[in-house]
């Protein structure tokens, strides 16, 4: 997909997170003081503590929020992370280090990103468009994930992957429902009578039908590649559906293989998409050149190239053949082709005259005798009639279908020439202090989220235990909240600028964001499960996902026109996949 320079989240707040780890360290001294208050009573602290392993033991007195244990008994229940930053037992103090850390792994994902642009503008697109900076960009993800099922012994493992699986789950559902939806709002412009969005007009207010965005065709493709990512996830789940247990094991390497083989092809795919570019690029320009020849006939006052029954009209196709005919030899030449293409004066689109009539002369001369008969001349008119107005085949004349192509293909054009003058663009007048910048934010965010991410899952895991509420709601509503933060609000500026172009890259990013985390995440996921013998029990998780990856992929990859009621089916699939999971696990208990 094409990339975009990033506005949001700058990084030079440096001193900030240099402040919270600061604050991070006088708080872990802090830790385990003893109550000021008067001594409590040793029955009312008979407490049914966590042993810094077992840590689901849940207390079997009520306490206060703000209780602080003795400091033989805090040592007991935490383990300060990597024996220096704090850990505590209570739920507002979780509550700070999960809103703490949540913030340090923000700034991690804005340094990779911003690095990731930076290093993108100096070395161009191809290997480093293509393969690291998606990786990158779901590193905080994948960080996070792996360290969620790392921890501690076999059973630890188990407990805390549920995290894991929550923030996979939650991040997914929220770029393709909140985020989606939310890009739909703010980038909604008027739509034509062509069923198209105009750029930059917006006066028809919040009508659900009158005013929505238009994204182009290979947006379309980005959200099929998403829609077929699930692949793995329907696999590991087969052992579940056709219950047969003894081969779940086999099932979760089938899926990692399966995982890995379409996150190397996504790679792939994504370096060859400038020649891919390229290719589509000289499509667009045939395409106006097909259009062009199309209304000549009009522009020429010679008749209509549809008669009264929609078939081509033979009479108007052949003056308009004889009219090319410049020498009267019944038969066009390469010159004169030539110079019906320079008369269309399509001059703006930088078109290559030669490979224009190379092109026409391929299509239309089936003879290979480097003429255009009458006869090959009316079956390359007419197959180019039906080409251009099939998409449009109802309730238009002719000429609103033809000039309905005709527009569509300056707007491709467009797309693909145009990379974005709105868009800020990082001065490279200085490459290596780029090169060095980019490369210092990669490793301060790479740093940050390696260091972060075992703490942050240790913090939800303890906040889940003061507070009662499954770790999987917590790492699924709170976690992608810092992780795909940048994202968001990047997307969401982007989307505000009410331009076509930029609402494609917009919804073609958060597909792609979405096609990594059931790729990279998922596959970190499944190696986790694999190498480590845990169960797989996350049958509700995966049918969320599935659930929300299928509606809208389908749903995104069958249009390109997106009216405002669109924004409200996104936006009701978020509270749906947590009613899902709360009523098939808690309810009914499939976990």
């Amino acid at each position: 997909m094409a990339r975009r320079r990033r506005m949001a989240f700058s990084p030079s707040p440096l001193p900030l997170a240099v402040l919270l780890l600061l604050l991070l360290l006088f708080a872990g001294r802090s830790a385990y003081s003893r109550l000021i208050s008067p001594p409590i009573a040793e029955e009312a602290l008979n407490l049914a503590v966590s042993d810094g392993i077992s840590s689901r033991a849940a207390a079997a007195v009520k306490y206060s929020p703000f209780l602080r244990l003795p400091e033989a008994s805090a040592a007991a229940e935490c383990e300060p992370s990597y024996g220096l930053l704090p850990c505590t037992t209570t739920v507002l103090g979780n509550l700070f280090l999960v809103i703490v850390y949540g913030f340090l792994m923000l700034k991690a994902a804005t340094y990779l990103s911003s690095g990731s642009e930076l290093l993108l503008g100096i070395l161009g697109p191809g290997i480093i468009g293509g393969l690291f900076l998606p990786i990158l960009g779901a590193l905080p993800d994948a960080l996070l994930i792996l360290v969620s099922g790392l921890s501690g012994s076999k059973e630890t493992a188990q407990d805390q992957v549920l995290i894991g699986m929550g923030l996979l789950a939650g991040s997914t559902v929220m770029l393709l429902t909140v985020l989606w939806g939310s890009c739909v709002i703010v980038g909604k412009c008027d739509i034509s009578e062509y069923s198209t969005s105009i750029d930059l007009q917006d006066t028809k207010g919040f009508s659900l039908f009158g005013s929505g965005i238009t994204v182009d065709a290979p947006t379309c493709y980005s959200a099929r590649i998403m829609a077929l990512s699930i692949i793995p996830f329907i696999i590991v789940q087969l052992p579940k559906v056709f219950k047969f247990p003894s081969g779940q094991r086999v099932a979760v390497l089938v899926a990692l293989i399966v995982a890995i083989v379409l996150l190397l092809s996504y790679c792939l795919y994504q370096i060859v998409q400038p020649w891919i570019q390229k290719r589509r690029l000289e499509y667009a320009k045939y395409r106006l050149v097909i259009s062009g020849i199309l209304r000549l006939p009009h522009v020429q006052a010679l008749g209509q190239l549809i008669d009264d029954r929609g078939n081509p009209n033979l009479r108007v196709i052949e003056k308009l053949f004889h009219q090319l005919d410049l020498n009267g030899d019944n038969r066009v030449s390469r010159s004169e082709l030539r110079a019906l293409i320079i008369g269309l004066q399509i001059d703006e689109i930088n078109l290559d005259k030669d490979d224009a009539v190379d092109a026409v002369m391929k299509e239309f001369d089936t003879s290979g005798d480097d003429y255009i008969q009458v006869e090959e001349f009316t079956n390359g008119i007419s197959k180019w009639i039906k080409q251009s107005t099939r998409p449009f085949a109802f309730g238009s004349s002719y000429s609103k279908k033809l000039h309905h192509a005709h527009m569509e293909a300056q707007n491709e054009h467009a797309v693909l020439t145009d990379q974005g003058d709105e868009v800020e663009e990082e001065s490279t007048e200085n490459p290596t202090w780029t090169t060095f910048k980019a490369v210092l934010l990669l490793i301060l965010g790479t740093i940050i989220a390696a260091v972060f991410a075992d703490p942050l899952v240790d913090a939800v895991d303890n906040f889940s235990d003061a507070t009662s509420i499954p770790s999987f709601f917590i790492s699924f509503i709170a976690m992608p909240l810092a992780t795909n933060s940048s994202e968001a609000v990047s997307a969401i500026i982007f989307a505000s600028r009410k331009k076509q172009k930029l609402a494609s890259l917009t919804f073609s990013e958060i597909y792609g964001a979405v096609t990594m985390n059931n790729t990279l995440c998922l596959a970190i996921f499944l190696a986790l499960v694999y190498f480590r013998h845990l169960t797989w029990d996350f049958t509700a998780e995966v049918l969320i996902i599935l659930l929300v990856c299928v509606v809208m992929g389908v749903f995104a990859s069958l249009r390109t026109t997106f009216p405002l009621w669109t924004c409200f089916i996104a936006f009701a699939l978020y509270p749906l996949s947590l009613a899902i999971v709360y009523v098939l696990d808690y309810i009914f208990g499939w976990s």
